[in-house]
């Protein structure tokens, strides 16, 4: 999953991928539970399948350098924010979620058009955010930008 590819004298480092994936199938659990009870209706079945394809067609990727939400089942949407406009990050692990090993991760940011981006139900969320962590300590230090906290 991590590629290192080396970057030529004086530039900057390669951009390598941290984690990339899409959201555990348990985010929609309770969905699938409900359409399972009332699966001699088509209307549920059909509704479990819209939710299934649309949780699989959002596709997160977090790298060296920025986090990237691609999604969309027909017509596809990338959204990009930069590590380096991150303030804040934090582990949501609901306890139907913990008992399956995935959490949520939420990004507070300065960015203008993504102020928060939150990656659903992802598995070992507390290692990942870790590494998201030193991701944009080390982010930061290359570009030389600190966030300056006003009360």
């Amino acid at each position: 999953m991590n590629e290192d590819t080396t970057s030529t004298p004086g530039s900057m480092p390669a951009e390598q991928v941290i984690w990339s994936g899409s959201s555990s199938q348990v985010r929609n659990l309770g969905i699938y539970i409900l359409c399972a009870l009332f699966c001699w209706l088509i209307v549920p079945l059909i509704y479990a399948i819209v939710k299934w394809i649309q949780l699989r067609s959002r596709h997160y990727e977090i790298t060296t350098q920025r986090v990237r939400l691609r999604q969309g089942v027909f017509s596809k949407r990338t959204d990009e924010l930069e590590l380096y406009r991150v303030k804040d990050s934090t582990v949501f692990e609901p306890f139907w979620q913990r008992l399956f090993g995935v959490g949520s991760i939420v990004i507070t940011t300065n960015d203008a058009t993504t102020p928060s981006l939150t990656l659903e139900a992802l598995p070992h969320a507390s290692d990942t955010r870790e590494k998201l962590r030193a991701a944009i300590e080390e982010c930061r230090d290359r570009k030389r930008v600190r966030i300056a906290e006003l009360e």
